[in-house]
């Protein structure tokens, strides 16, 4: 394994003890009656802004986020309780044509969450009119038994002058798809499903959104504690903070030849010490991420290494490697050992 240099200047220390696993979650608390709970498929197409209104519903960092599309790519978990409802929001990979295996198996995740949720959010760019990638969504959902809503995401940056316009073009993709669909098909009326704008970044909307999401939940228990905000494991949370920085800083040739493992999370006294190796497909993307004297690999592990201080609100020790591993997005082996089944 090729080690270029530490995020952090300070040199190499021994190594404390392994951190243990995280508990359990504790039992949900006892749900009001005529409280609603169920899960909700965040779906759309590449970087329409679904990672980002995750986070902005739960409060907190729980997707990462970057103007590179396709940056999702495992389906996140995010939770959220308000007084009457709790929502477990599902963030998938968004729904493009795939190149690689890789591409192929995100799709299938995101496809799969379809049937197995209470609520499917169809989030598109209401910034810009409806477009191909939309309406093949839309037709991927006909059959979808689950109610469906259309959230018309970035108002913020949608001249007022257009905004009826642009509400428009989906509303007429929606009749459109009644329109092209047999008689006899069983399917859900497209044109039926209610659109709401919303924005991810400065929160317009977004109260009404969880509102209309809530009231269309099945009556339940809480599933989770009031005060969890998501479930996935905290390896994840990490390798996908480190792999946020990557596509935020490198060239556009590197983000999705790029995968990250930690390989372990060690108390190292006060401190927590993360190891973790980032893998490319070739070796001038390693040379890409490593930089000029190891400056892009410092930039990359210290800006990570500030959101996991977040994390474990404390300081933490980021030791980053990268490696070589061609052709990984098309192995299976290999896919399955990063979590990257199509599950």
């Amino acid at each position: 394994m090729d080690k270029p240099g530490l995020s952090e200047t300070e040199p190499e220390q021994t190594l404390g003890a392994e951190r243990p696993l995280p508990l359990p979650l504790a039992l949900p608390a006892q749900a009001p009656e005529g409280f609603r709970s169920g899960f909700v498929a965040l779906i759309g197409r590449p970087n329409v802004g679904k990672s980002t209104l995750l986070n902005h519903l739960v409060g907190e960092k729980v997707a990462i986020t970057s103007p590179v599309a396709q940056t999702t790519r495992n389906r996140l978990r995010a939770i959220l309780t308000t007084a009457s409802a709790q929502l477990v929001l599902l963030d998938t990979p968004g729904i493009h044509k795939p190149h690689h295996l890789l591409g192929e198996r995100l799709v299938k995740s995101a496809r799969s969450a379809i049937g197995e949720v209470d609520v499917v959010l169809l989030l598109v760019d209401g910034s810009e009119p409806a477009g191909r990638g939309d309406g093949f969504i839309v037709e991927l959902l006909r059959f979808c038994r689950a109610p469906v809503l259309v959230a018309l995401n970035k108002s913020d940056l949608v001249d007022p002058l257009r905004a009826a316009e642009l509400e428009a073009s989906y509303r007429e993709l929606l009749l459109l798809s009644d329109q092209r669909a047999d008689p006899a098909d069983p399917g859900q009326r497209r044109s039926d499903w209610p659109l709401l704008a919303c924005s991810a970044s400065t929160g317009a909307g977004c109260p009404e959104l969880v509102e209309a999401l809530a009231a269309r939940l099945p009556l339940g228990p809480h599933l989770y504690p009031p005060d969890a905000v998501s479930d996935q494991p905290e390896q994840l949370l990490l390798a996908e903070l480190i792999r946020e920085q990557v596509l935020t800083l490198t060239r556009e040739e590197v983000p999705h030849s790029v995968a990250v493992q930690v390989e372990r999370i060690v108390e190292d006294g006060k401190r927590i010490a993360v190891l973790a190796t980032v893998l490319v497909e070739r070796s001038s993307q390693k040379g890409i991420l490593i930089g000029k004297r190891g400056q892009m690999l410092k930039e990359i592990g210290s800006g990570a290494r500030a959101q996991m201080q977040k994390v474990f609100d404390g300081p933490v020790y980021l030791e980053l490697f990268v490696k070589v591993v061609p052709n990984w997005r098309r192995n299976p082996a290999r896919l399955a050992e990063l979590g990257y089944r199509g599950e």
